[in-house]
């Protein structure tokens, strides 16, 4: 959890000095810009798992329409409104399930997703990317990582990182998060056979 509070506290860090134009921004997050983004994580930070399980019930267990539903309950009248409420659950500590790598996991990523078309330069911390890409490789939960990281040998050049066997797909530890996310414009930054694997599962996902 103080790795999540961390990272929380990094994103609103970033956010602080956004224009009206960046906030509309895209993302690497599908059709969401920079305000629904933070929207997404506010709800992240505020269901418990009884909320959270009423919610997806409610939505017909599609996750989509789930995911829409709460990020407009938690969008501001303005970007700065929705900064607010972004800052006010920076050190909460409800999560919709105690898989907390998966939503440590939920911020790094999406922090990524905001900073990367924005240009903005912030990294997460290694400390923070290592238990996320760990719990990525082993599982698929809110991504389809494991599916994508099945039969590949995954190395970090910056950390600790390694895990599976098979073709070898090396980079930093944030670029393997990233691209285990579902992020193609990481496939970029990484090395090795398997990388070819890697964008082939990932397009046929997409189509």
């Amino acid at each position: 959890m103080a790795l999540i509070h961390a990272e929380r506290a990094a994103v609103a860090e970033d956010l602080e000095h956004l224009t009206e134009e960046q906030w509309r921004h895209a993302t690497l997050c599908g059709l969401w810009d920079v305000e629904q983004v933070v929207a997404h994580l506010v709800a992240g930070a505020s269901l418990n798992h009884w909320q959270w399980l009423r919610s997806i019930i409610g939505a017909r267990f599609r996750p989509d329409v789930h995911n829409q539903r709460r990020l407009e309950e938690q969008l501001g009248a303005s970007p700065a409104e929705t900064l607010e409420r972004f800052r006010a659950v920076i050190h909460s500590r409800t999560l919709p399930s105690n898989h907390a790598a998966a939503y440590l996991g939920e911020v790094v990523v999406h922090a990524q997703d905001i900073r990367r078309p924005l240009g903005l330069e912030r990294v997460p911390a290694i400390e923070a990317l290592t238990p996320v890409a760990e719990f990525f490789a082993r599982r698929d939960f809110t991504v389809n990582s494991r599916r994508l990281a099945s039969g590949l040998d995954l190395r970090a050049d910056d950390g600790s990182f390694r895990a599976g066997a098979g073709e070898a797909v090396t980079g930093s530890t944030l670029a393997l998060v990233m691209s285990l996310a579902g992020r193609a414009t990481y496939f970029d930054e990484l090395d090795g056979p398997g990388v070819a694997i890697l964008r082939e599962r990932h397009r046929a996902a997409s189509a």
